[in-house]
């Protein structure tokens, strides 16, 4: 299995993302092939700095940068030999497996509409994170941010896209899906929200469990999947995040609360589109990039595009 990585991405890029990738590389299978994508004298450099065997990478030499403030849009389209640029095309012609990047989202997501593009039948791809919850299993929360502002028919469709990413990431038999709600009745939240819920609610092939509250988010309670627009699911995201910093800055010591650290949780998928993606925090650092890497790993192991494609 081929993985790329843009080497050139984030706030902390070159020598963050290197520092991972050398450390993720222990942690992969044999015949997995690392690909380091961007500038190869960089590269070469940071590699024997860290006394790290060159030859257990592939490097792929890029001249430009997208840079974290380029207009998404038009910076991918103007430097085409960017990082996230090549490793889009490398993606798009099955040369790698998986891709990812903690550069700039904005054109990580272009670079997916203009390359890879959306499954056949999908209104709108969704950011996807993976939530521990307190009996250590796992739920995947969809959209964090992608959507702020999501018409019924696309937050059903996250239900299904959701369903899919915890059968096979996640290896739930059954995934319950769960719609995030002010309230458990059916009557309760906007009208796109009490619409989403009848069509989860029609849908034969869906475990849907109705509406979960923010007080059971975290908990045993918490359904495998849990549905939301991009705005709901930001705020709930980085509450998780503050519970962490807060937690840290007191001298507390947990490992649960560990694991609401977002460099344990590595990337997120952009769940949706006809290839294996994961997208990082720009301010990711060694232990997230490591993280985000395998969480490629786990995505393309799972072929989750390809299953996203036959579900829909």
């Amino acid at each position: 299995m081929r993985i790329g990585l843009d080497v050139m991405g984030g706030d902390f890029a070159p020598d963050s993302i290197i520092e991972g990738a050398v450390d993720a590389l222990s942690l992969l299978q044999s015949d997995d092939i690392l690909v380091l994508i961007g500038d190869k004298n960089a590269i070469n450099g940071k590699l024997a700095e860290m006394n790290a065997n060159i030859s257990l990478f592939e490097i792929i030499h890029t001249t430009q940068v997208i840079e974290m403030g380029d207009h998404p849009a038009k910076a991918f389209s103007q430097k085409r030999d960017s990082s996230i640029a090549v490793g889009y095309g490398m993606l798009k012609n099955g040369y790698l497996d998986g891709f990812c990047s903690a550069g700039n989202t904005g054109a990580m997501l272009v670079g997916a509409s203009y390359t890879v593009n959306v499954v056949p039948g999908i209104f709108r791809p969704a950011l996807a994170v993976v939530l521990p919850r307190i009996d250590y299993s796992e739920s995947v929360i969809l959209d964090v941010g992608l959507n702020p502002d999501c018409k019924p028919d696309v937050l059903f469709q996250y239900g299904l896209l959701g369903s899919i990413f915890a059968k096979y990431v996640l290896k739930k038999e059954n995934p319950t899906v769960g719609l995030l709600n002010i309230g458990e009745e059916e009557s309760k939240g906007t009208s796109a929200v009490k619409m989403a819920y009848e069509l989860l609610k029609g849908y034969p092939d869906l475990n849907f469990i109705g509406n979960v509250e923010g007080n059971n988010m975290f908990r045993e309670a918490m359904p495998d999947v849990v549905v939301c627009d991009g705005f709901a699911g930001n705020v709930m995201l980085k509450l998780g995040e503050s519970f962490h910093h807060i937690y840290k800055q007191r001298g507390l010591q947990d490992d649960y609360f560990d694991r609401l650290n977002f460099e344990e949780v590595g990337g997120t998928p952009i769940v949706g589109i006809n290839a294996n993606v994961v997208v990082a925090h720009g301010i990711s650092k060694r232990i997230a990039i490591k993280n985000m890497i395998l969480r490629t790993r786990e995505v393309a192991s799972a072929n989750l595009a390809q299953k996203l494609r036959e579900g829909i």
